[in-house]
């Protein structure tokens, strides 16, 4: 890293160079921004005269005051409609954000063409020093918001143990990493600490003295407090990401104690998709007047919770007893497409992949009951195309990004508007398109309605138009593979007894190899 800091001071001076005219600039549109508001003013002046002046009718006094007023709101809310329109323009390239050459030019070999509008506001902040709160849907580009302001302080000032990035699982965790190791060529140092492995070689990792380290809480914590020699005390960067789900999950009493065995001067960046009382609790406690920046989709629910705009999103009522071949005939109507489908429980991921690999497809299921390096295997799978179908639980409803994935289908209509906001999230990422399917049983109606009420699109998601006489067709096949599914599946719950049995009866997800259960397994049943 040392052999490369010479190449980035000199890029620096250049940018330094550049950074004037970029200041002309500014001023030059600050004086427009002045102008336009200047001019705003005076028509205002020009509206409230000509309310105070028009004798068209005998009104009361407070009706007076009232048109008045009423004129200089108007007015108050066209000069910052223009003032707004003149300061605020997304910088089309990374260039324009301050980025120096070197992270410029990856950026374009990763074929990151132009920032994404969170990118575009985050970034600019960070690199002058402050802390950051950030917030925009699902898909939208938080993890180089976060990671291009640390690599950059990096390349300025390289030292060990410079950055870490908190995530709620561990499958988000591997994907940071892999975003951060994209940027091998600056001789980067990263190391992924996350539970369900063994200690061991994480303990080596981290003996290597890494530049950033991406890590599950719990997994975390038990590094901090038995690893001799491992210190953050020289930290500079703390990223907390999908900070509502960490807390959602109960790591506050963890991320406690991790904040103990920090320095109090570093720099502090919270994203998340959706923000609660939890999150802005946090905030006060971890962040220093933190910038907030926020990219707002039109389309938000009162909650804040929101889903972008290229994403179609259709609904399918169906009885509960056909629902399976409602599922079948869905499959089959998007076959050759990458698929992910959510359900509510373990046991369902594994029936439903079940059924639908007697019926000839190629389905994987992904859940916390399966150990760190099968989970990997069927991410894997997904993402290089060895199959098209993933049947998950919860625990890939969180910022997993597979770009192949055009369909989201909620097999179980999940338990709130966070969660689908963010199951739904997996598909029409990074500006694609992409189609949500919801399974409604005369069960889920009602728990539907309120949750497309809290996304800000009540009674918007319209039925999907099916042919009933070709669902029907599936129905004896869908017959014959339940009963292959119910059979294969009473072998798989005598493995799970066995196994519990041998571990003598220790709870569900508490098999983690030297420390916590820090993922998701805790919301699963």
């Amino acid at each position: 890293m040392d052999s490369h800091a010479a190449g980035p001071r000199a890029k620096k001076a250049k940018l330094d160079k550049n950074g004037k005219k970029a200041v002309k600039s500014d001023k030059t549109d600050r004086i427009k921004a002045k102008k336009a508001a200047t001019e705003a003013m005076e028509a205002k002046k020009t509206k409230i005269t000509k309310a105070q002046s028009a004798p068209k009718r005998p009104i009361e006094e407070d009706d007076e005051e009232d048109v008045v007023e009423d004129a200089e709101e108007e007015a108050e809310e066209e000069v910052e409609a223009v003032a707004d329109e003149a300061e605020t323009e997304d910088p089309k390239t990374f260039k324009e954000l301050g980025l120096i050459d070197v992270l410029c030019e990856i950026c374009t070999t990763l074929k990151f063409t132009r920032p994404t509008p969170i990118q575009a506001k985050a970034v600019p902040v960070a690199l002058q020093n402050r802390d950051v709160i950030g917030t925009a849907e699902t898909g939208s580009g938080k993890t180089l918001a976060f990671a291009l302001p640390i690599l950059q302080a990096l390349l300025e000032k390289p030292r060990p143990f410079f950055g870490l990035v908190l995530a709620p699982t561990r499958e988000l965790a591997v994907q940071i990493g892999q975003t951060f190791e994209a940027f091998s060529s600056i001789a980067l140092r990263c190391a992924v600490i996350v539970g369900g492995m063994d200690m061991v070689p994480q303990t080596i990792a981290l003996g290597k003295r890494p530049h950033v380290i991406v890590a599950t809480p719990g997994r975390l914590l038990d590094h901090l407090e038995k690893t001799k020699g491992f210190s953050l005390k020289s930290l500079r960067y703390l990223v907390i990401d999908e900070a509502d789900r960490l807390l959602d999950m109960d790591f506050g009493p963890i991320f406690e104690k991790i904040l103990k065995h920090l320095p109090r001067e570093r720099r502090t960046m919270l994203f998340s998709a959706t923000m609660s009382s939890k999150v802005e609790s946090l905030q006060r406690a971890s962040l220093r007047d933190p910038v907030r920046v926020s990219v707002k989709n039109p389309g938000e629910g009162p909650d804040g919770q929101q889903t972008v705009s290229t994403l179609k999103q259709s609904m399918l009522v169906v009885p509960l007893k056909k629902k399976d071949t409602a599922f079948v005939y869905l499959i089959n109507e998007y076959s050759g497409r990458s698929i992910v489908v959510f359900t509510r429980t373990i046991y369902e991921t594994h029936r439903v992949a079940s059924l639908l690999r007697a019926l000839g497809f190629g389905a994987i299921p992904l859940n916390g009951k399966l150990s760190q390096s099968a989970r990997l295997a069927a991410l894997n799978k997904i993402k290089s195309g060895g199959r098209d179908i993933l049947i998950a639980t919860d625990i890939a409803a969180r910022g997993l990004d597979i770009p192949r994935i055009s369909i989201v289908i909620n097999y179980d209509v999940p338990q709130d508007s966070k969660t689908y906001v963010h199951r739904v999230g997996r598909t029409a990422r990074a500006g694609k398109s992409g189609h949500a399917i919801n399974l409604v049983t005369q069960y889920d109606v009602l728990h539907f309605l309120a949750i497309e009420k809290a996304i800000g699109m009540e009674r918007q998601i319209k039925p999907l138009p099916v042919n009933q006489e070709d669902m029907d067709v599936f129905g004896p096949r869908v017959e014959e593979a339940q009963r292959h599914a119910k059979a294969e599946m009473r072998t798989w719950q005598e493995q799970q007894d066995n196994r519990g049995r041998r571990s003598g009866g220790r709870p569900r997800g508490s098999g983690v190899i030297g420390g916590r259960n820090d993922d998701m397994d805790m919301g699963e049943q």
